[in-house]
């Protein structure tokens, strides 16, 4: 025996292990499995030992005796009478060890005579003593049922939930001869297990051995040779098939067949995928499998270990090329449920007993949880789960496959129980045959059936293919196959089913590898600099896709095992260096590149089905095709290696043993001769006899990675180290569980939660900012707000990881909001005062003289949350609660203001939690701090449907107030959501609340009054509103008069606002989302009273203007959809194109009388009036000059025409907006400029009777014409065109 590796390390199984009770140590109750005492010692569980493994020690695969004890028999040993029933129990296990390599296990579980008088007589004593406890329960007929009874309700396959039915009191002769154990009378059973220990997983091989040597003890004639050979045998004399062959090797009573995919096919599997769509049909996998890939926490329940590992297993096997990257425990054995606690994503299974529900399980955390309840049937998602790309089409083909191979797409968990049986049956009996739960009269109509007019196609495919079945069957008859004919269409449907998910995700990262980013520096800087980087152009990948992927790939891509998959990748660079994973993925990949050469960025969502399968077909119709080894497809290879074996282990021989060594009593399985099995051969013969020489040689290392994840180089230790905590804690430590160890847990739990807070807000405010300073220019495609949605959604998953993190008691399925509402009752209990907390914190704000600012109150943003009709649930609560705190800039603030009452996080929180962990958590809300310093919509954008109340102030001219005002005002409020409609404003007060449904960011205010009375001149500085719930308060400035006979004689006007920053006086503005429009450094407007106050502009200052108000809408259709700000503040706000063009036509306009006003529409409506008198004339240049001149009439009289009451000032607005989105404005430049009016009205030193400028500024017009304007609907009310 030389190093760790060497051919010893091929060998099929490490590890002979035999658990049950130890006799020695009698009865130890297991109180960590977490059992009452209210049921009858029958029903108790007691400690189980490992009583012995063979051999002592392996060194490549230390023996974990805590480990194999607990998941060998998870519940410890279970005692029967010969009235129930005592069939042998398969299932297998995972061991996960430090360095993320696996281990497998297998056990059988039987059950055996109990022969010690002591154990009979202390259970005969228990008994006693449970019956004195429970005689005072017999006489109260209110029981339903005892607890005991319950074992005699052995599922029915009819009634597969006997504890539904409710039993009539239990006599006392029926408590006397069921709820007892008589010694004198009844026999005593104990639990025991035999299992294997085994590097790779080839359950239905492990599972014959084991049966057959459990038949071994129980048949009443003796196996050929002794126990110890068979054991021997598989110990040290079989070795694992390599890569792409089959071996085949002998049991006790039969031969095992067991195969291995060659490096070219998919890994590894050998559960039965068709077991996990029986047991909870295409769509709840389809579900599942989507919640895995986003690294939501499962947890898995059943009654049937087993049937936990299955599940787990396929799933994970289901992700190829992909790979879970966090906990991983498929059978949880009962004294780790503290486990379940884990704040990380983590794939568990949990053991029912059968008896009751669901509700009566309390799991600490369950705001982000996937439940999958096997046996019922049923599944409980996490809220908002985006659907998997091409859902509908997928399940579809998923069903095809399986109807093929006679399984029901919709579930039929009854059938499978007689799991062996079910590929008995052929697909035809199925359509006919309605007991079977088949689609035709299946209970579970799942939408599949409603909303997929295919259905009728599959069924008509079932009668096709039941045919083409026996066609199957007839022609494999000359073949002869060396497995079982149900093992065989396992593998095959198996590799089927495979073949279909992993062609899902060829075909969606089909040109993935353009959007690796390659590190620029060495390895080891890489490394250290892991957490920092992206290794992948997520936004430009995400533009390429179609738009219904986008909520699943934008989390998709978010994900550790996504992350890992990429970081791979970058570290080989040749193929020499691939994971076999990877290696196989890639050519995939490289395939379908061949087969359709397209652009990488013409993404549809065309779906395309797996083709793999269909050369499968095509291979069997027609065998001579395969000639050529390339296009031997998976199906094809897994049936030639079953035919012709390419291996064939030694026969188990006799040992050299002492004459009575090996004898044993029947029905016993006893304890081995350890001096046979402690050693292997010396010479290793056997191994040399069995194995060519070259399995033994090659690469050993690679050889054993190749189907268990892992690669035992550098590499995967440094992708280990980079990457977080989900790897460094893979699976809880299966021993020793004292407090420390169960501290120290905790601790890298706190440590990583707060890593995953540095990296997550990091992540966020990068993607905020960046897109701030860099625009990408991915073109049309809106991801931006999908994107914010995710980062958003995964933050407040990972405050429910932490708020879950060692609670006391669960209260409701999501933590943060029941401490919420804790805080909220002790509150309202010491301040009996309305929602009142100490004295009101104020916001400064620069509206702060206008509006009294909102009171900073948790409890008053709880009570807005709780007011939502709309949100139904605790998670829904919390998270609306999470985005209404991010956008009002206050998270860090309430979280801290939450966490500040001490006596409540102590009552609520053991003393490990996150929450207690002082420096952690001020670190962690320093951390959410950050967030301040940018704008998120991320609660007015996602709940646009609920009712808000905003509060508007009208703010009147201080030097000419209002007091004298006599005509009643009137407001119309409108946002990028909708717009309120005419709002009375009371004229004494100014100011009013009004609740409507969410108008969005506001745009723009409709002021005006109905000139009634003897003072109807109304002289206003700005308005004010404020969504009263975000806080967000928009300034609309005016500065005009708003009467008959005064200024431009407007009675309303259109007055476009902007977002006021808190504290934008003594801090400068931070960096802003969406981008406001910042001003440039020009005079504000002055208040009109004669024309001579405006400030005088020179023709460069009024170029540049104009410049400015092009390019920063020019900037703005250069943006994502989703991050444009305001268009109506870039036409009509403050130096916007309306002012820019105001200051062109005031530039030299001839100043009239005194006292006169004259605007610019009197000039032109002076030129109007001439343009139609020369068209009447037909003094007409061209027919160019015709069209332009019949346009600007066109809207000069649109607008002179409509009803509304709008000055001068607010008719040349209104034409500008119109010009600017039917682009005219260049060609009315060009008229004005020419038209003789012009002449008279303007001195000759005026912009628009210079040549060259007039003809810049057309240039300069002329580049609107490429954007299409969309205008709102406030800015062209009332007209018509």
């Amino acid at each position: 025996m030389t190093t760790g590796f060497s051919s010893n390390s091929c060998r099929f199984a490490d590890y002979f292990v035999i658990c049950g009770l130890d006799t020695e140590s009698g009865l130890e109750p297991d109180e960590l499995s977490g059992e009452n005492f209210e049921q009858s010692p029958l029903r108790r569980t007691f400690k189980s030992k490992v009583l012995a493994h063979y051999p002592e020690n392996v060194e490549w695969s230390p023996f974990d005796q805590d480990a194999v004890g607990m998941l060998c028999m998870p519940k410890g040993l279970a005692f029967r009478t010969q009235a129930d029933t005592r069939e042998p129990q398969f299932h297998s296990f995972i061991i996960t060890r430090e360095d993320g390599s696996r281990t497998y296990g297998f056990a059988l579980t039987f059950y055996e005579e109990v022969t010690s008088k002591q154990i009979c007589s202390a259970m005969q004593t228990l008994y006693h003593m449970h019956n004195a406890e429970q005689y005072d329960i017999l006489h109260t007929p209110t029981t339903p049922r005892c607890p005991e009874d319950q074992r005699h309700l052995h599922p029915h396959p009819l009634n597969p939930h006997p504890q539904h039915m409710l039993l009539p009191t239990p006599s006392i002769s029926r408590l006397q001869r069921f709820n007892s154990y008589d010694i004198s009378r009844d026999t005593l059973y104990v639990s025991k297990c035999i299992c294997l220990i085994a590097p790779m997983a080839f359950p239905q091989a492990c599972r014959k051995v084991l049966q057959q040597l459990h038949q071994a003890v129980s048949s009443p004639q003796p196996p050929p040779l002794p126990l110890e050979s068979y054991v021997y045998n598989i110990l040290y004399e079989v070795p694992l098939p390599p890569a792409g062959r089959s071996l085949k090797f002998s049991g006790v009573y039969g031969p095992v067949v067991c195969q291995r995919p060659s490096t070219a096919e998919l890994p590894l599997f050998d559960f039965p995928i068709s077991q996990v769509f029986e047991l909870l049909g295409v769509e709840n996998v389809l579900q599942l499998f989507t919640c895995a890939l986003l690294e939501i926490q499962i947890l898995l329940y059943s009654q049937h270990y087993q049937r936990l590992m299955t599940v787990a297993e396929s799933i994970t096997a289901l992700m190829f090329p992909f790979q879970w990257q966090h906990v991983y425990v498929p059978i949880l054995p009962a004294s780790l449920l503290h486990f379940l606690d884990a704040p990380v994503p983590y794939l568990m299974g949990l053991h029912s007993n059968g008896e009751g529900d669901r509700t009566k399980l309390e799991l600490p955390q369950e705001a982000n949880l996937c439940f999958v309840d096997i046996d019922n049937h049923f599944i409980e998602l996490p809220e908002d789960l985006p659907l998997f790309p091409n859902k509908l089409e997928f399940i579809q083909e998923i069903s095809e496959v399986l109807l093929a191979f006679g399984v029901s797409p919709e579930g039929n968990p009854l059938h499978s129980q007689g799991q062996a049986k079910h590929w008995g049956f052929r697909s035809t009996d199925m359509v006919t045959d309605r007991r079977n739960g088949n689609l035709a009269s299946s209970p579970l109509n799942s939408y599949l059936l409603r909303e997929n007019e295919t259905i009728a196609r599959l069924q008509a495919l079932v009668k096709r293919t039941g045919v083409s079945l026996e066609k199957d069957a007839s022609s494999n008859k000359d073949l002869k196959v060396q497995c079982d004919e149900e093992e065989l269409k396992m593998h095959q449907l198996n590799i089927q089913v495979r073949e279909v998910f992993a062609n899902r995700f060829t075909q969606m990262f089909a040109d993935y590898e353009v959007f690796v980013i390659q590190p620029n520096q060495d390895k080891e800087s890489w490394f250290s600099n892991r957490d920092q980087m992206q290794n992948f152009d997520k936004a430009s990948f995400l533009s390429d896709q179609p738009e219904p992927y986008l909520p699943f790939l934008s989390r998709f891509l978010e994900t550790q095992m996504f992350a890992s998959f990429i970081d791979s990748k970058i570290l080989c660079h040749d193929d020499e260096d691939k994971e076999h994973t990877l290696r196989v993925f890639d050519s995939r990949v490289d395939k379908i590149r061949m087969l359709n050469v397209r652009t990488p960025t013409l993404r549809t969502s065309m779906y395309q089905t797996c083709t793999n399968i269909d050369e499968a077909g095509k291979k069997r119709g027609n065998p001579t095709s395969s000639s050529s080894p390339l296009c031997i497809t998976p199906e094809k290879a897994i049936e030639m290696r079953v035919v012709k074996i390419d291996h064939t282990a030694l026969h188990p021989h006799l040992l050299d043993m002492k004459i009575g060594q090996g004898r044993y009593e029947h029905g016993f399985f006893p304890r081995l001769q350890s001096d046979v099995l402690s050693t292997g051969p010396v010479s290793n013969k056997w191994a040399k006899r069995s194995a060519p020489a070259q399995w033994r040689r090659k690469d050993r290392q690679k050889q054993h990675a190749e189907h268990l994840y892992l690669d035992n180089d550098q590499r995967e230790k440094y992708i280990q180290e980079a990457r977080n905590l989900g790897t460094t804690i893979r699976q809880p430590k299966l021993s020793n569980l004292s407090p420390s160890v169960i501290a120290q847990t905790n601790w890298k739990f706190v440590e990583g939660l707060l890593k995953e807070c540095r990296n997550k807000t990091k992540r966020m405010l990068v993607e905020k900012m960046g897109r701030e300073a860099v625009e990408l220019g991915h073109g049309e495609v809106s991801i931006t707000g999908v994107e914010e949605n995710t980062l958003i959604a995964s933050l407040c998953d990972l405050l429910e990881r932490i708020w879950s993190h060692g609670l006391q008691v669960k209260q409701g399925k999501s933590a943060l909001w029941s401490h919420l509402l804790h805080y909220q009752e002790s509150k309202e209990k010491t301040d009996a005062a309305p929602a009142g907390l100490g004295p009101p914190e104020r916001r400064k704000s620069d509206a702060g003289a206008a509006l009294a600012p909102l009171k900073v109150s948790l409890i008053r943003d709880m009570r807005h949350i709780q007011n939502i009709g709309e949100i139904k649930t605790d998670v829904g609560k919390a998270r609306a609660w999470v985005r209404l705190s991010m956008e009002k800039k206050l998270l860090s603030r309430h979280l801290k203001k939450l966490l500040s009452d001490h006596e409540l996080t102590k009552k609520l929180y053991k003393r490990y939690a996150f929450l207690r962990c002082d420096d952690e958590k001020e670190q962690f809300l320093y951390h959410l701090l950050s967030f301040n310093a940018v704008d998120y919509f991320c609660f007015t954008n996602v709940f646009t449907t609920i009712m808000i109340p905003y509060h508007v102030l009208v703010i009147p001219s201080k030097k000419l107030g209002g007091s004298m005002f006599t005509a009643n005002p009137w407001v119309c409020v409108s946002g990028e959501l909708a717009e309120t409609g005419v709002l009375q404003i009371p004229k004494h007060t100014q100011e009013i609340t009004f609740e409507c449904q969410n108008l969005g960011k506001l745009t723009t205010v409709q002021m005006g009054h109905d000139n009634s009375g003897l003072y109807a001149k109304w002289l206003v500085e700005y308005v004010m509103v404020r969504n009263e719930i975000t806080g967000h308060a928009y300034k609309f400035p005016c500065g005009r008069w708003l009467g008959k006979g005064v200024d431009d004689g407007s009675l309303e006007r259109v007055l476009v606002g902007e977002l006021v920053t808190p504290n934008s006086e003594n801090e400068d503005r931070m960096c802003r989302t969406p981008p406001m429009q910042q001003s440039p450094g020009m005079m504000r407007r002055f208040v009109t009273i004669s024309p001579n106050s405006k400030p005088k502009l020179n023709t460069g200052q009024i170029q540049e203007g104009v410049g400015e108000a092009i390019n920063g809408i020019v900037k703005h259709f250069h943006k994502p959809e989703k991050e444009r700000g305001s268009l109506t503040l870039l036409l009509c706000g403050e130096y916007g194109l309306v002012w820019a063009l105001e200051q062109v036509f005031q530039h030299g306009f001839k100043s009239p009388r005194l006292f006169k006003n004259v605007f610019i529409w009197d000039f032109l409506e002076k030129s109007q009036v001439y343009f139609e008198s020369a068209e009447q004339r037909e003094v007409t240049p061209d027919e160019n000059w015709q069209t332009r001149v019949r346009h600007f009439c066109r809207f000069m009289r649109a607008i002179n025409s409509t009803s509304r009451n709008i000055g001068k000032d607010g008719k040349f607005q209104m034409l500008v907006c119109l010009g600017a989105r039917d682009h005219l404005l260049h060609h009315w430049i060009a008229l004005l400029a020419d038209c003789p009016i012009t002449v008279q009205m303007y001195e000759d030193t005026a912009l628009i009777k210079d040549r060259s400028l007039v003809n810049s500024l057309i240039r300069v017009l002329q580049t609107l014409q490429e954007f299409n304007i969309t205008l709102e609907a406030s800015l062209v009310k009332g007209i018509g065109i």
